[in-house]
This record gives structure tokens, sequence and C-alpha cells, in this order.
């Protein structure tokens, strides 16, 4: 941004837009002010150049019309991943938008896990995904009873601090948290946006931030970056889960319907 203005206003003072040498001459020249019997020179003339700000990004880019159905005043485009989709207006309300958007990126991200679990547990085994839970050919060194309750155990607790933590925000970075460590520092939010912990627990490829003497420095610009390719990549999964049950429903399978 900060190139760019200076592009404007290099151009602004250039010769061939001012209209030569003798305009641009007069144009920047300091104007001379008449005080008592002397003359005082004032300061040379500055252009300001403000930056308009950015269009909102619409899911019917081609459409001007249609009121809130297709450019929602509620939604202004600062959400990773904002177009303007609300048909049904569910984001009118401020808390509840936050709550969507928490949900949208937790069902996102279990379904990114689920698509890439279904392609290579089949390819694994050779057995269906939806029928891997009672095929006795399936891997499963614990009981059904076993996983269930080792399941209900650890989502509900990991799942029970991110509600705690939705709304009241860095309650559960406190020390029982992290045991294996024995620090809160694991728990806490380092990004300070709710849902994108970061720090050198959530992110040890540090692809959101840089560490600097052992401290985790958030890079908005990457951050904002990945948000964005994240929430696509989520609802792209999301829409393959959708077509998965359907083809479930008809005995097919993600590989047998790509022929492998």
């Amino acid at each position: 941004m900060a190139a760019t203005s200076a592009a404007v206003l290099n151009g602004l003072g250039s010769p061939f837009l001012s209209g030569g040498k003798r305009v641009h001459t007069l144009l920047f020249a300091p104007v001379a002010t008449r005080v008592g019997g002397g003359t005082v020179a004032a300061p040379p003339r500055r252009f300001v150049a403000v930056a308009a700000a950015a269009p909102k990004k619409s899911w019917l880019p081609g459409v001007k019309a249609g009121g809130n159905l297709v450019d929602p005043e509620w939604l202004d485009g600062s959400l990773p991943g904002d177009y303007g989709f609300d048909p049904l207006g569910l984001g009118k309300d401020p808390a509840f938008l936050k709550w969507y958007r928490e949900a949208e990126l937790i069902h996102g991200r279990w379904a990114m896990t689920a698509v890439v679990g279904i392609f290579v547990g089949q390819a694994w085994s050779g057995i269906p995904w939806f029928e891997a839970g009672a095929d006795p050919g399936a891997i499963a060194p614990f009981s059904f009873g076993t996983l269930l309750g080792t399941q209900l155990l650890l989502m509900g607790w990991v799942e029970s601090k991110r509600w705690v933590d939705f709304f009241n925000p860095e309650s559960q970075a406190i020390e029982w948290a992290t045991p294996w460590s024995r620090t809160a520092e694991n728990f806490a939010n380092a990004t300070g946006d709710q849902g994108y912990p970061g720090g050198k627990f959530f992110d040890p490829l540090s692809l959101a931030g840089t560490i600097q003497n052992g401290v985790y420095i958030p890079d908005k610009e990457k951050l904002d970056r990945l948000k964005l390719a994240e929430i696509k990549h989520a609802r792209l999964a999301m829409v393959a889960m959708l077509i998965f049950y359907f083809e479930a429903g008809q005995g097919k399978t993600p590989l047998g319907v790509l022929g492998l």
C-alpha cells in the first residue's frame, strides 16, 4: 500500500501529468507570503492520497440488485471467505454470526479430516467407509464399547473446553490443562483471534508466525491468507461429505465412483 501511494504521488508530481515543466514549477513551487515589509517563504505544497476501501465481495458478482439476498447489510466482508451469502438471514444477530462462524469452522475441519480418512481407510483396507465399523476384517484393536467410551471421554473433555473458551476466551489456558508440558502457554491464544490459537503447540511448523527467542509471534498477513484457504477447503470438504452420504445410500464409495 505504501509503495502504491508513493507511486501515485510521484505520478501526480511528474511533468507529464502536471502539464510540463512550467506548470510543474508553478504547481509545486513554494508560495511566498508577505509579512510586513519582508517576504516569508511558505512550505512546499503537498498532496495527500487517500486509499479507497476495498469493495465487498459477492457470491453473485454480476448481480447489483437483490437487496439483502445478494448483499446482506449485516455482512461487511471482514470474515475470511465472506462473500455475502446468507439468504436465510442467520447472521443478523452478531452473537449468532460469531457462533455460526465457529460452527462452520469446526465442522469444516472435521469434514476435511473425514474426507482424507475415507480415502486412506478404504485404500488401505479395501472396506467401504460406511461398513468399516461393522466389518470383522476391519483393523480394530479395541472393542466397540472401549472405543466409544474413550472417544466420549476424550472428545467430551476437548469439546467442553472449546465450548467454555468460546464464551469466556482465554479461560482454558490454565496449568492443569496441559499436564504433559506443565505449562499453560500451549493452550493460550497466540493470535488473539477466536478459533485460531496458533502458538508453538497448534502451529508447530510456524506456518502463520515465527518463533523469536522462544516466543511465538503471529504474522497477520500469513494468518489471513491461511484463514481464507482453510475456510474454502473446509466448505469443499463439507460438500464432499454430503456427496459421500448420498453415494453411501446407493451402496457406492468415492473410490468406487472414481473407478479405483
